[in-house]
């Protein structure tokens, strides 16, 4: 390995208070752009220290646990599973016995008992790791939280267990093939009749790009239980898929990236499920439900944006250390120098208005227009800084066998999914 002849600031996550952020940018352009060709290739500034001020001692050892899982469990699969679609079932057994499932679940429902925080650790390792296949974002994040917000205390002690332990699978299923962003315009149709099993729902409708679709055995389904009533028509109806005559799972869909993610068509054919499978007091409130956890989601999705920067920052100036061009390495190039100045400059941004974001959350001050912003702009720029780092690699990244190839495929859909950004840019525009 040459000679490392500038040593750029690392981020460590440890307890402590953030430091000021104007002097931090300041700081860490003036160490990027003017550290080499100082002297020798024996200089080295010393490692800065990026305080993340949500992080504790107990979150620092869920963080290694994290860490080693994805080290034994994940990583050394993600090729395997890329290729055939989707994860094998079994990893979610084990992740849910060292308790990386519903780690901010409550403990009474089979949960970890922690925090969002806690979701927050797992997203940016596995970001870090690009491990994309196990979708725990949205089973943990998404999914257990709609249960623990608006279920009644029978759903809660019936799927919640399950889901900790990942004898469940879950799934969220909104989009359809006519409605993506525009959740009011959804098609499928939860009609309430009654059968000689009681009070039912029969559900008609098809769903798409739905991430877990080929392994949910539980599908909180967004369905029009009054179509005359605009988004007050809408409601939230949990349904366990295990032998449902009338339920099918469709194609995996072949994606860009993200491939070992499973992401299906899933189709209800006069599917019944009990009423009192319907989440909330009453029908019709469904849209509100949804407003209301989506900057959770939001936030999710921003979290990893800036992992995913991050790494690839990392990544990038290990390589053009390394890499010779002209005689010399690549880091020796004014415009190596500049393009990783203007990037850490973007990441570090990103990750201060994170971080504020997250100790909102946890206040539960995070208003659904900032949680937008969070999600729109790290989201944006984490492309942006993935593309001049594939751009620093040459040639070589945009060979799939290179990390920063495989993040640039997996970083588009974060423009799109969770709300894509130009209903984010709305949402936002609203409040001025």
């Amino acid at each position: 390995m040459l000679p490392r002849s500038i040593q750029l600031p690392s981020f460590t996550y440890i307890g402590g208070r953030q430091p000021d952020g104007v002097a931090r940018l300041f700081f860490l352009s003036f160490t990027l752009i003017s550290a080499h060709h100082m002297g020798s290739h024996d200089q080295h500034t010393a490692p800065a220290v990026r305080q993340t001020p949500w992080m504790t001692e107990d979150l620092g050892m869920f963080q290694e646990t994290v860490r080693r899982f994805i080290e034994r469990e994940l990583a050394p699969n993600e090729a395997r599973w890329a290729d055939q679609g989707y994860i094998d079932r079994e990893v979610w057994r084990r992740a849910g016995q060292i308790g990386l499932l519903c780690a901010s679940i409550p403990e009474e429902y089979g949960g970890g008992g922690g925090t969002f925080a806690h979701e927050a650790v797992i997203t940016q390792e596995m970001s870090r790791a690009v491990c994309t296949s196990l979708g725990n974002n949205v089973h943990s994040g998404i999914v257990a939280h709609y249960l623990l917000n608006y279920g009644t205390e029978a759903q809660k002690k019936k799927w919640l267990p399950q889901m900790a332990s990942g004898e469940m699978v879950a799934a969220i299923a909104m989009s359809e093939p006519g409605a993506g962003s525009d959740l009011k315009a959804i098609r499928t149709r939860a009609v309430r009749e009654q059968t000689e099993n009681g009070d039912c729902y029969r559900i008609n409708g098809a769903k798409t790009f739905i991430t877990n679709g080929y392994h949910a055995d539980l599908v909180c389904v967004v369905a029009k239980t009054d179509p005359e009533a605009g988004s007050r028509g809408v409601s939230l109806v949990m349904v366990e898929t295990r032998d449902l005559p009338g339920f099918r799972r469709g194609r995996i869909l072949e994606k860009i990236g993200q491939k070992g993610q499973d992401t299906a068509e899933l189709f209800f054919d006069d599917v019944l499920v009990p009423c009192a499978n319907l989440l909330g007091t009453q029908e019709g409130q469904g849209f509100y439900q949804l407003m209301q956890q989506l900057p959770q989601e939001r936030m999710i999705i921003a979290l990893g944006a800036v992992a995913t920067m991050q790494r690839a920052i990392e990544l990038t100036t290990e390589y053009v250390r390394q890499r010779k061009v002209f005689g010399q390495p690549l880091a020796d190039l004014q415009n190596t120098r500049f393009k990783l100045a203007e990037c850490k400059t973007v990441a570090t941004i990103a990750a201060t208005f994170v971080d504020d974001c997250m100790l909102r959350l946890m206040d539960g001050k995070l208003d659904a227009a900032t949680a937008a912003m969070a999600k729109w702009w790290c989201t944006q720029q984490n492309c942006q800084v993935i593309d001049e780092c594939l751009q620093l690699h040459g040639g070589y990244g945009y060979m799939l066998e290179y990390p920063i190839a495989r993040m640039y495929a997996n970083a588009r859909v974060s423009k799109i999914f969770g709300g894509s950004n130009e209903i984010m840019k709305e949402l936002v525009a609203r409040t001025l």
